[in-house]
């Protein structure tokens, strides 16, 4: 993507990708909640990976040749190994924990992951500043408020699954931005989306996970739909233009805003209860994460692309 900078003009279309960015990427857990409602958790996202990778490369090639997918053995291997750490780890235990949780309790605790990464920084003896530090305590002190009190029909094995979900998210984020990648964003997403689907496949299948077509609902299908074109495509472009077109504290507020989205989301289409310890928990995240963002960005644009792009690779 090359170094955003912070001075870039707020227009229109910055707030038009921004909101597109907020209420795409905060619905995609109600998506992912709807899905597997009749679709196997992990096949509907080795089909909406799958699928998203194709569409997505077919474009590429139309617009560029094959020359836009380009790249090396090692950054070809990179790319897979953290494609299957967010897409078929990651993603696919969020999914399965969907089935037991609701969508805004897992939007929640999917919002620790840039706490994670500061964590991962800390532990390689990258030092981060004491206002960082303070954001991760108060952040993971919600995930634990979270984690403890759960949500009314919330199960403990959910919360875990989720937790471990965000972890993987966090290692493969972390790594991203440690080794060689794709120099083309959309080539690396390819390949993330492609491996990450296919481990999906083949992990649903070895647990013994059947699709049976005459068995999924019309809004299923809708969802899964949903979540190839908009949550995938639409979603990760209206992103990758913002990078580069608008300042990265602006764009990094998705961190806080998406999990609001799914909240409210969940309570309006899924009748998802919205209890004290939800809202307390999740502004205790929250806040957290907005300040681990707000002073990263302080020190460093291309850090606080860290935790904006590598993050959301996973989101594709």
């Amino acid at each position: 993507m090359g170094q955003v900078t912070t001075d870039k003009r707020v227009t229109l279309g910055v707030w038009v990708a921004l909101g597109v960015v907020y209420v795409v990427w905060g619905s995609t857990y109600l998506g992912i909640g709807i899905a597997v409602e009749s679709i196997p958790p992990m096949l509907s996202g080795a089909i909406r990976f799958v699928v998203a990778a194709g569409l997505l490369a077919a474009f590429m090639v139309a617009r560029g040749g094959f020359r836009s997918l380009k790249m090396t053995w090692p950054e070809f291997r990179n790319a897979a190994l953290v494609g299957i750490l967010l897409l078929t780890l990651g993603n696919g235990m969020l999914a399965v924990a969907e089935q037991s949780i609701s969508t805004g309790l897992a939007a929640l605790l999917v919002a620790s992951v840039p706490l994670w990464l500061v964590v991962f920084r800390f532990v390689v003896r990258d030092r981060p500043k004491m206002l960082t530090l303070a954001g991760v305590l108060v952040g993971l002190g919600g995930v634990a408020a979270l984690s403890l009190t759960g949500g009314e029909g919330a199960s403990t094995s959910g919360i875990v699954v989720v937790l471990l979900a965000s972890l993987s998210w966090a290692i493969g984020s972390f790594l991203s931005g440690r080794i060689a990648m794709p120099s083309n964003a959309f080539a690396t997403s390819v390949v993330e989306m492609l491996v990450g689907g296919a481990g999906l496949a083949i992990l649903g299948s070895g647990l013994g996970e059947r699709l049976d077509v005459s068995a999924v609902t019309g809004r299923s299908w809708i969802a899964l739909v949903y979540l190839i074109l908009v949550g995938s495509l639409i979603g990760f472009t209206s992103f990758a233009w913002l990078l580069g077109n608008a300042p990265i504290s602006l764009v990094a507020t998705y961190a806080y805003v998406n999990p609001a989205v799914a909240v409210a989301l969940g309570a309006l289409v899924l009748n998802e209860s919205i209890t004290v310890q939800i809202v307390a928990g999740g502004l205790v995240i929250l806040v957290g994460v907005a300040l681990v963002i707000s002073t990263e960005r302080r020190k460093s644009p291309g850090e606080a692309v860290d935790l904006a792009q590598e993050f959301e690779q996973g989101r594709v």
